[in-house]
């Protein structure tokens, strides 16, 4: 029988996005191919510096403690030499990483069905716009994130704005088209309807899910939490959404507009996502941060 990977928490992360390759990127972006992959050639035996969602994945593989729960894919545009390094710089770091793909420049997302994939990570803005359009979770990490995985050895800590991340952009479309009184007045009249689901819902699901299977000997737990700019009462269909889905998360933040930065400076999450590109420079300086460029906010 075929392995499989589909009750698996799987993460596919470009190599950019696990490792620091932002010199080597330069190259590549500068249009010579042929410079770079010499580069990563020169470089095969150099393992690289931790990237943006290093820590967070190496949180994330220690799930697999007592069984395998957890698969990371190197999903790359390098081509098959470079991502020798890659493989490498696994190794030389202690991540049990066995699988990747690398594709030479090509577009990778359409990778992301075969494999189950419950998250994509990247630094390219244009493979994750590709990849939420075609309906996968994602999120462009943004690479000068701060790094706070360290505050919490045994726990993984991942926070989430609400619209257009876990839930649809609905009531946004709403708040931007009328304003603040037309999208309170929309979720209360909505309020026992629940919301569609948004991009990373199938990642809330499956933490969810590992969550449910960890008893209090494991060496890693899971605590999540959303924090968003909605406030009372339009707080209430986000959580009776939640219910609906039968989804439980630990912390709940309606901020009503205020700085979420200082907030997840007290949370202190492995990774936080949120659509809206100003709340992601604002809380890249307090940890590692993914922009989920999905919704009307992105759809310039």
């Amino acid at each position: 029988m075929a392995l499989s990977l589909a009750d698996k928490l799987v993460v596919a992360i470009s190599s950019r996005a696990l490792f620091d390759f932002e010199e080597e990127n330069r190259v590549y972006e500068e249009g010579d191919l042929h410079t770079y992959e010499a580069l990563q050639r020169d470089r095969l035996a150099v393992p690289a510096k931790p990237g943006v969602a290093f820590p967070l994945i190496r949180k994330l593989l220690a799930l697999n403690t007592g069984g395998h729960r957890v698969e990371v894919v190197i999903l790359s545009r390098s081509d098959p030499i470079s991502g020798l390094r890659a493989f490498h710089s696994c190794r030389e770091h202690g991540l049990a990483i066995e699988r990747g793909v690398f594709t030479r420049g090509r577009a990778p997302f359409g990778y992301l069905k075969p494999l189950n994939a419950s998250l994509f990570l990247s630094a390219n803005q244009q493979d994750v716009r590709d990849a939420l359009a075609a309906g996968f979770p994602a999120a462009r990490v943004l690479p000068e994130s701060a790094k706070m995985a360290s505050k919490y050895p045994d726990e993984i800590r991942i926070a989430f704005d609400g619209d257009a991340v876990l839930f649809s952009d609905e009531a946004e479309r709403v708040f931007q088209k009328d304003g603040l009184r037309a999208f309170v007045g929309h979720e209360i009249h909505n309020k026992d309807l629940p919301l569609a689901d948004g991009p990373l819902k199938p990642l809330l699901e499956a933490l969810h899910r590992l969550q449910k299977l960890a008893d209090e000997a494991a060496p890693m737990h899971i605590r999540t939490a959303l924090v968003t700019a909605r406030s009372a009462p339009a707080h209430e269909r986000a959580i009776r959404t939640l219910m609906a889905w039968n989804i439980e998360i630990d912390e709940a933040m309606f901020l009503g507009g205020l700085d979420k930065s200082a907030f997840l400076r007290e949370f202190e999450p492995d990774f936080f996502f949120d659509d809206q590109i100003g709340h992601c420079e604002s809380a890249r300086v307090v940890t590692a941060t993914g922009h989920v460029m999905s919704g009307i906010v992105n759809a310039s």
